[in-house]
C-alpha cells in the first residue's frame, strides 16, 4: 500500500487524465472470435505493397540509424512538394517537420504553445488524444459542438469564436471530422484565420483526413490561404489516406520560425521518427496518388452503404457525412452509449466505439468506422439492424 504521506507519483495533471473510452471497449474484445471490429479509425486492409516493398529496400540498404530530428531531407523534400501540389502554392521544406504519427504532431504542438492556466477552444465533438494532449500540459479545452441537423453537421462560428478570452492560445479545428465527418468550408476557415491572425492566437488544424472528402477532390485546406509567417499549425498523418496505420509516421506544416523548437521537441520526445519508416513514406507520397483515389472512391460507396442502412433503422438518426470514414449516429433512448456499446458486442457481435468518448458532445450517439469492405459492413448492419428498429 503507498504511503498517503509520501510526494504525490506524478503531476496531478496527468493522474486526471481520461482513459480512452474507445480502448475501453476494444482492448478486452480484439481478436476475439465473432466479433466484428469497427470501432477503431483505421482501415480493414493492409498497407499496399508498394510501400511495404519500399521499407524492405531500405532495411535491406540499412536506413536503420538516427537521422535528422526534423526527418530524413528527402521526405521533408517530398511532403513539401506534395503540399505544393494540392495546395496550388509554394511550401516550402523550412515549413515540414516529420513527426513519429499524426498523434504525435498533437502532441508536440500542446507541449509547444499551451502552458498551465491556458485554454484551447476546440470544435466537438472530438477526438479525446486531442483534447488530453492540452490537459497533459496544464491546460483547459473548451468545447464548442456542432450542431446536428437534417442537412448534415452546422458549426456556429460565431460562438466558437466568442468561447475564446485572453488566455485562449490557440482554436482547435479537425476537418474532415473525427467523429462526424463533418467538413468546414473555406468561407469560414477563412473567416477564423482573419480573426485568429488579428489577435495573435494560432490556428490548429487536423487535416489528417483532408484527402478523405466526398464532394470534391480533396476538403478545404487553411494551408489554401495562410501566409508563411502565420500562426498555423496544420496536423497531417500517412495513416488515413495511404492506409498506414500501424506505421506511425505524420508530420506538421508550421511557420519557418517553428523549425528549431519542433526539433527540439522530436529531440526530447523521440530522437527521430523511424528511419526506414521516412523512406516508405517517400513512396508513399510520390507513388500514392492512385491509391488514395482508389481508396476515396471506396469509401464514398460504404458511406452511401451506410447511410442508406442506417436511416432506414427507426431508432437511428445520422447526419450524412461529408468527408474522412465515419457513422456517427443518434439512438433514440440510449442513455449511456459506452454501456450500450459494450451490450452490442456481448449480444450482436458488433465492436462500436461509444460517442462519450468524443465528449458530452459525443453522448446518445455511437461511432462506426466504415473503412471495411462492404461485405463487413453489410453483415454488421444485419446484426444491428433488429436492435436499432
Amino acid at each position: 500500500m503507498l504511503d498517503a504521506a509520501l510526494p504525490r507519483l506524478m503531476r496531478p495533471e496527468i493522474e486526471r487524465l481520461g482513459e480512452s473510452l474507445i480502448r475501453d471497449v476494444a482492448e478486452a474484445n480484439i481478436g476475439r472470435a465473432g466479433v466484428i471490429p469497427l470501432w477503431f479509425g483505421e482501415p480493414d486492409t493492409a498497407t499496399p505493397d508498394f510501400i511495404k516493398q519500399s521499407a524492405v529496400r531500405a532495411l535491406e540498404a540499412n536506413h536503420v540509424f538516427y537521422t535528422q530530428n526534423r526527418g530524413i531531407p528527402p521526405l521533408r523534400e517530398a511532403i513539401a512538394a506534395y503540399a505544393s501540389r494540392l495546395h496550388g502554392r509554394s511550401i516550402g521544406t523550412d515549413r515540414i517537420t516529420v513527426t513519429a504519427s499524426g498523434m504525435s504532431a498533437i502532441m508536440l504542438t500542446s507541449q509547444a504553445i499551451v502552458g498551465p492556466g491556458d485554454n484551447m477552444v476546440a470544435v466537438g465533438p472530438i477526438w479525446p488524444n486531442c483534447v488530453e494532449t492540452i490537459h497533459v500540459m496544464g491546460g483547459e479545452t473548451r468545447i464548442v459542438p456542432l450542431a446536428a441537423t437534417e442537412s448534415g453537421w452546422q458549426l456556429d462560428l460565431d460562438r466558437l469564436l466568442e468561447a475564446c478570452d485572453d488566455r485562449t492560445v490557440g482554436v482547435f479545428v479537425n476537418s474532415p471530422s473525427n467523429p462526424t465527418g463533418w467538413v468546414m468550408s473555406a468561407d469560414d476557415q477563412r473567416a477564423m484565420l482573419e480573426w485568429c491572425r488579428a489577435r495573435g492566437i494560432y490556428v490548429v488544424a487536423d487535416e489528417v483526413y483532408v484527402r478523405l472528402a466526398f464532394n470534391a477532390p480533396r476538403a478545404p485546406s487553411f494551408l489554401d490561404i495562410a501566409e508563411p509567417g502565420d500562426r498555423v499549425l496544420v496536423i497531417n498523418s500517412f495513416s488515413k489516406s495511404w492506409s498506414m496505420t500501424g506505421w506511425r509516421l505524420g508530420w506538421l506544416t508550421h511557420a519557418p520560425e517553428l523549425g528549431i523548437a519542433f526539433a527540439k521537441l522530436n529531440e526530447y520526445n523521440l530522437a527521430s521518427p523511424t528511419t526506414f519508416v521516412q523512406h516508405a513514406g517517400i513512396t508513399a507520397i510520390e507513388d500514392g496518388d492512385e491509391f488514395v483515389e482508389s481508396v476515396v472512391e471506396r469509401y464514398r460507396r460504404n458511406r452511401d452503404l451506410v447511410v442508406q442502412r442506417l436511416g432506414a433503422m427507426r431508432r437511428v438518426r445520422l447526419p450524412r457525412p461529408d468527408g474522412a470514414f465515419y457513422a456517427f449516429f443518434a439512438v433514440d433512448g440510449m442513455t449511456d452509449s459506452l454501456r450500450f456499446a459494450h451490450e452490442l458486442i456481448e449480444t450482436e457481435g458488433v465492436g462500436l466505439a461509444p460517442g462519450r468518448a468524443f465528449g458530452e458532445a459525443g453522448e446518445g450517439r455511437l461511432r462506426l468506422c466504415f473503412a471495411a469492405e462492404p461485405d463487413t459492413l453489410s453483415r454488421a448492419l444485419d446484426r444491428l439492424e433488429p436492435r436499432l428498429n
